[in-house]
């Protein structure tokens, strides 16, 4: 049994009259009711009953009819799913989000993909350091990442998302929560909560932020992440240096305050060079064309 044969059924079977069907599906009617008399012959049924004034369908027929609109009606489907596919429209997007990127960033990202690609499912994975998100990059365990660059590596390619600036978070008693201007220069002799990391970015650029005002920054606490380091701070243990995203994480006791000097980091955009999905690459058009 051929697709096609099915469809000539179908059409016979809605007009109930060979000649109209055969004009509606542009062949000849000789044509279309030997097809029509192979389909039955191949089933071992008679599908419709013949008069010389009208067609009908027999109970066989009526039955097959049913079953044939389920069938087209799925390889249709499916045939727009390929195409949705291909043009990058429906399927699973694994997204990496670094630090505080997961609440300053995620909600809007989301929104916009569910709003240009609605067959797109964003799988996400949240508090992911930058080398973790190559490593997950190149393993394929990850088809894209926001994080902080730079990027270890060659083969990642990335897109500045947004460029932030270095804000100070100090506990509500602190007294810097209430000076008019801070720089980065009155933070010389504090306490400084960072991160538990080697490869923090946020760190680096801390740490030159201050050698470059004339000191090095005194760590008495680490964390892993920006929440519980905000934790430390609300709890009096020290001050941090954090990008200015994590004021998308407000904490009781925590005061955030621009802070001169400090310098800035940079959000990006990853995915592995060789990743040629055009799935991945629709997605990422939607976030590049957001930022």
């Amino acid at each position: 049994m051929e697709l096609r044969h099915l469809r000539y059924f179908a059409t016979v079977a809605e007009t109930c009259h060979f000649g109209r069907a055969a004009q509606r599906l542009h062949m000849a009617q000789p044509a279309l009711s030997q097809a029509i008399r192979q389909l039955e012959a191949e089933l071992g049924v008679s599908l419709f009953a013949r008069t010389t004034r009208q067609v009908s369908l027999t109970p066989a027929g009526e039955f097959l009819l049913a079953e044939t609109h389920r069938i087209l009606g799925a390889l249709d489907e499916s045939v727009r799913g390929v195409r949705r596919i291909a043009d990058g429209r429906l399927g699973l997007v694994r997204i990496g989000f670094t630090g505080t990127a997961a609440f300053s960033h995620l909600p809007g990202i989301a929104r916009a993909v569910r709003r240009e690609l609605p067959g797109v499912v964003l799988g996400v994975q949240g508090d992911l350091l930058t080398p973790e998100q190559c490593d997950g990059l190149r393993a394929g365990r990850l088809d894209l990442g926001v994080l902080r660059s730079p990027a270890r590596g060659e083969d990642i390619e990335l897109r500045t998302i947004e460029i932030e600036p270095l804000i100070l978070a100090v506990a509500a008693d602190h007294p810097l929560a209430t000076a008019h201007h801070v720089s980065i220069v009155d933070l010389q002799g504090a306490d400084f909560i960072g991160y538990t990391s080697r490869d923090s970015v946020v760190n680096d650029a801390v740490l030159r932020a201050c050698q470059a005002a004339g000191f090095a920054p005194h760590r008495t606490q680490e964390a892993a992440g920006t929440a519980v380091l905000l934790a430390l701070v609300a709890g009096g243990l020290g001050v941090a240096v954090v990008p200015a995203s994590a004021r998308a994480l407000p904490l009781a006791g925590v005061v955030f305050r621009d802070l001169a000097g400090a310098g800035q980091v940079e959000l990006a955009l990853a995915w592995h060079r060789g990743n040629d999905s055009p799935l991945v690459r629709a997605v990422r058009d939607v976030i590049e064309a957001g930022s």
